[in-house]
């Protein structure tokens, strides 16, 4: 049975109540049920999606994977907005949201999750070169690519990309990696003759404003595949060019999200690629996909993000590809 209070208890008190088996937290005023949710109880698992991509060219495949298990891609449908690359993705709990198109549309699209089926119009960002998406369980964030400009939007809604703030240099192609509180751009290239930095900016993705400075890169890469849970990121991969040749690596960097400081080793995925695309759950980090001369690739692999060590093969996409983009419903962003 259940023995009434002594007093009256304080507001944040938490008790198991043994009628309803459910946990239970007091605000001051009355008990209220505590909720959880999680990938698993959603969608059966944590999914990722690559979306857009091609070999060479432009097409409108999205495909996904089941990132608790190992196996080949599944198709999931076709993107709204055409034959484009997908140039920067971000994910909620419930869905995803893709930018449409490296230099051809300033289209968003948007996916469910734990359905399949073809990609919704979002709405419109101010630029038809998209870019990279950090996100936190609410909000997106797109870097846009050739330019220091940061735009949001509002997962849960359908809408246009507003302005968020600034980044502190002119890139294009970084990694992002996600925490609940912050996103980060790793990397990246800049104009003509095509710099690489090895800075990494960051924001605190519940505020708007300019970008600081996090860290610097170990190993100067564009076109890697980001990825991570809420306490470490991940970058995957990555090139540099054009002189004195385009140079693929297979290196994983990781940072501690929470602080600020350099990227450490973490170990090697299976092969040098760039332009792959990165998905994680709160456990696994996944590279899909690449390039690397004299062509591109159908791999997958897998790593487990809290300990060290290089990457296991996962299985293979349908088809050979790059330059897509990469969202999750368990990614660091979400706790």
């Amino acid at each position: 049975m259940e023995y009434p209070s002594l007093g009256t208890p304080p507001a944040g008190s938490i008790r198991f109540n043994t009628d309803s088996s459910k946990m239970e937290i007091y605000n001051g005023d009355k008990w209220w049920n505590i909720d959880s949710t999680s990938p698993t109880e959603q969608t059966g698992g944590t999914r990722g999606i690559y979306f857009g991509g091609g070999d060479p060219g432009r097409d409108d495949v999205i495909q996904y994977i089941n990132i608790a298990t190992t196996g080949n891609s599944i198709s999931f449908g076709s993107l709204a907005a055409g034959n484009v690359w997908g140039s920067g993705a971000v994910g909620s709990r419930t869905r995803g949201v893709f930018w449409a198109g490296e230099n051809q549309y300033t289209k968003l699209d948007y996916i469910t999750f734990a359905s399949t089926g073809n990609a919704i119009s979002f709405g419109t960002g101010t630029s038809s070169n998209g870019g990279v998406g950090v996100n936190n369980s609410t909000r997106g964030v797109f870097a846009l690519s050739g330019g220091n400009v940061l735009e949001y939007v509002t997962i849960a809604s359908t809408g246009n990309a507003v302005d968020f703030g600034d980044c502190i240099g002119v890139l294009t192609n970084e990694a992002p990696m996600n925490s609940p509180t912050r996103g980060i751009l790793a990397g990246g290239y800049g104009a003509n003759p095509y710099p690489h930095p090895a800075t990494m900016d960051y924001i605190t993705t519940a505020t708007l404003g300019n970008a600081g400075d996090f860290g610097d890169l170990t190993s100067n890469v564009s076109a890697a595949a980001g990825g991570g849970n809420a306490v470490r990121g991940l970058v995957m991969g990555g090139k540099t060019f054009p002189s004195p040749a385009t140079v693929y690596y297979n290196i994983i960097q990781y940072v501690t999200m929470a602080t600020l400081g350099n990227t450490i080793d973490f170990g090697d995925i299976n092969d040098s690629v760039a332009q792959n695309v990165g998905v994680s759950s709160p456990t696994r980090a996944v590279s899909m996909g690449g390039n690397k001369a004299p062509g591109d690739v159908d791999i997958i692999d897998y790593v487990q993000i809290m300990t060290t060590g290089n990457a296991t093969d996962f299985g293979n996409l349908l088809a050979a590809r790059r330059g897509g983009s990469g969202a999750s419903n368990g990614n660091g962003g979400l706790g």
